[in-house]
């Protein structure tokens, strides 16, 4: 028997049209004082003072920390701690983007166990249950709502850094497709090139195999029959509707695919993890100040090209739950067409196609490669292996905008 798989997620997900209205009772659930973390723009919209008034009508006392930052800076969340320490929260409500929902979960870690943040980068650093977190993303791409883990800054670091483990799982994640209508179309490109990403990369990450203490020593343990049920779902949702959502942001239909399908994708990658695209973004987004999501997705069709003769089958799979016809097409030929379609689309919806575009320094790419190799969790999940040299030819070929030469 080879069947297997591993799924950490939620308590709860509540997802559709209105489901924010929903966050006030499930709050009741987990106590009476809530620290809630959002950032200023969204802090300063009718719908947040709707958010706050519902809790408060449901016995449920705020405090309102509204200044999170980009990329969550270390220090910052050390700030909110501080502020919030004498209101002693029962719970920790995130509102807003990835930022907002990754501060959540670092302030829930601090308040629940103390120590600086420092302590628990890497995996399996936390030592036990947080303060309930409950999640409620405005944004539809980092999944955040339902993953194990929180990226920050760090000033003493080059590169942002990953607390990873399942005590940071959110209690609970509330979707609301409504809170995305908002979203200004270079964002929701961004986010959402950043969800299928995510579900790519987990749907094609190598398979470790059955033992039993597998999720029990990694975080992210590849490829499962469960998590590619999760990353299939998001493939078709973001192959319909992304498009569509960049196009006309009004368009209700694709703004609640687009959000299903970062949600599937969260669900997939939460446990599988992701792989090569990620590795080399960590370097670039270091160097270049891009959002994370424009570089994975930037990076995203030369790692699968490279990865083409490891996971022909697993790319052709992915064409078709994008659409793309199969016809008397053999594997790799689907596999081809499935990358061209992703090139295409990306180019579509405005993804910077080169990491010259990306404004890479040419002195600067066999740093990115060895930086990036260095990355261990994500390169070891990557299907076909990694060297120095190889990686060197890959982060190359993205630099130049030579799709052909990222499969050598």
């Amino acid at each position: 028997m080879t069947l297997f798989a591993a799924l950490r997620l939620p308590r709860e997900i509540l997802f559709g049209k209105g489901q924010r209205h929903a966050l006030s009772t499930v709050a009741a659930k987990h106590g009476r004082r809530a620290l809630l973390c959002t950032d200023e723009r969204f802090a300063g919209t009718a719908v947040f003072s709707e958010i706050v008034a519902g809790l408060k009508a449901s016995s449920v006392e705020v405090f309102v920390h509204d200044r999170v930052q980009p990329d969550v800076p270390v220090d910052t969340v050390g700030v909110c701690v501080e502020e919030a320490r004498s209101f002693r929260p029962d719970m920790v409500i995130g509102i807003g983007g990835g930022s907002c929902l990754d501060l959540a979960k670092c302030a829930a870690l601090l308040i629940s166990h103390g120590g600086k943040l420092q302590d628990y980068y890497g995996e399996f650093k936390v030592p036990g249950p947080i303060l309930p977190v409950i999640a409620a993303p405005t944004t539809a791409g980092t999944g955040s709502e339902v993953t194990p883990v929180a990226v920050i800054s760090d000033s003493d670091r080059i590169l942002k850094v990953g607390i990873s483990s399942p005590h940071l799982i959110p209690t609970a994640a509330i979707c609301d497709p409504e809170l995305t209508m908002t979203c200004p179309p270079s964002l929701t490109a961004i986010a959402g090139a950043d969800a299928l990403t995510h579900a790519i990369e987990a749907f094609t990450a190598v398979r470790r195999g059955v033992a039993s203490d597998l999720p029990q020593k990694h975080v992210f343990i590849g490829k499962t029959a469960l998590t590619d049920h999760f990353a299939l779902l998001a493939i078709k949702l973001l192959g319909r509707s992304l498009e569509k959502a960049c196009r006309d942001g009004t368009d209700e239909d694709a703004r609640a695919d687009v959000m299903m399908g970062a949600l599937a994708a969260g669900c997939a990658f939460g446990t599988a993890g992701t792989a090569a695209a990620h590795a080399v973004q960590y370097p670039i987004g270091a160097l270049t100040h891009t959002p994370h999501g424009l570089g994975v997705a930037t990076m995203l069709p030369y790692v699968m090209n490279y990865n083409c003769s490891a996971a022909t089958i697993e790319i052709a799979k992915v064409g078709a739950a994008l659409g793309l016809e199969r016809s008397s097409r053999s594997d790799g030929e689907m596999a081809r067409a499935t990358i061209e379609e992703i090139s295409r689309m990306f180019a579509a919806i405005g993804i910077t196609p080169t990491l010259a575009g990306l404004g890479l320094p040419a002195d600067k790419i066999d740093w990115t490669a060895e930086l990036a190799l260095g990355i261990d969790r994500l390169i070891k999940n990557n299907p076909r292996p990694f060297d120095l040299p190889a990686m060197k030819r890959l982060v190359k070929a993205a630099y130049d905008g030579d799709l052909a030469g990222s499969a050598i």
